[in-house]
């Protein structure tokens, strides 16, 4: 790994400079700069000249991982990227930077909530996927669970994925949920292929030296994939965010506002998710 680090550093505050303010109650919790070019680097090495799938990506790994390729720091990199995100502020802030960067790498991004049924269009797509979900302290890791379902839906057989998870050995829910997502992993025909520990920090005030993995998986038994793809049953909601937080919003609509120098003024509104026909609550 041997690249030009300030132009690494000044590609990635690029990125940082376009992504939107984070939800603190959707766990949009933001990796530090020196660790999104670590992880960046990391994603562009695992899936050269791939098409890659992102399930969500409020921290912005996507576009950093695509503007250093096409910024020439690094000579390697994703074929395409495809992001599915809730947040509509992220999916446009992704199709504006995006367009910067063609013809040197195809970037597209997609309103999409893991609650529902991954679109047809998208299913068995890509060569890999990666996630950075919420962690599932307050859940036994069912978040992190159903993203990765989702990532193992969107690509093709022969497939890896990364996911990016809290990792803290003082912390035992992070070792349980570790184990769980590995033990599902499993289940759908997937193995451990490198787990980089302890490797991110977090503007993250209340937890500052809370730390996350990078945990690869390899797809090894293709008869384990799921053959459709379902809403995400009720139950598997709860507590989605954390404690006493559901999964109760499909989307994070993004509002124009005319006067953009007014912090006070809230610039998205929430659009609520049907379960059974039935807006959850």
């Amino acid at each position: 790994m041997e690249f030009d680090l300030r132009k690494a550093i000044n590609a990635i505050s690029d990125v940082v400079q376009n992504r939107p303010a984070p939800i603190r109650e959707f766990d949009q919790i933001y990796m530090k700069v020196a660790d999104m070019v670590i992880q960046a680097e990391y994603v562009a090495r695992v899936f050269d000249n791939k098409d890659v799938v992102f399930v969500g990506d409020g921290d912005g790994i996507a576009l950093s991982a695509a503007h250093l390729k096409a910024q020439d720091v690094i000579n390697y990199g994703p074929k395409s990227i495809t992001l599915l995100d809730f947040d509509e502020r992220i999916v446009n802030s992704v199709r504006r930077f995006g367009e910067k960067l063609r013809p040197k790498i195809e970037v597209s991004a997609y309103l999409y909530n893991v609650a529902e049924a991954l679109p047809p269009e998208h299913f068995g797509a890509y060569d890999g996927f990666h996630i950075n979900p919420p962690w599932g302290a307050s859940n036994d890791g069912e978040s992190v669970i159903a993203f990765f379902e989702r990532g193992g839906q969107a690509t093709k057989a022969k497939s890896l994925g990364i996911v990016v998870i809290a990792d803290d050995p003082d912390l035992p829910w992070t070792q349980e949920v570790l184990r769980d997502t590995q033990n599902r992993a499993l289940e759908l025909g997937y193995v451990v292929s490198e787990l980089l520990p302890q490797l991110h920090f977090y503007h993250l005030d209340d937890a500052p030296d809370l730390r996350s993995c990078s945990c690869l998986f390899r797809r090894i038994d293709p008869d384990r994939m799921h053959k459709t793809s379902q809403p995400l049953e009720p139950a598997r909601l709860d507590n989605f965010y954390g404690k006493n937080n559901p999964l109760r919003f499909r989307y994070v609509r993004e509002r124009i506002t005319l006067n953009p120098d007014r912090e006070s003024e809230q610039l998205y509104r929430l659009e609520k998710l049907e379960v059974n026909n039935e807006r959850r609550t």
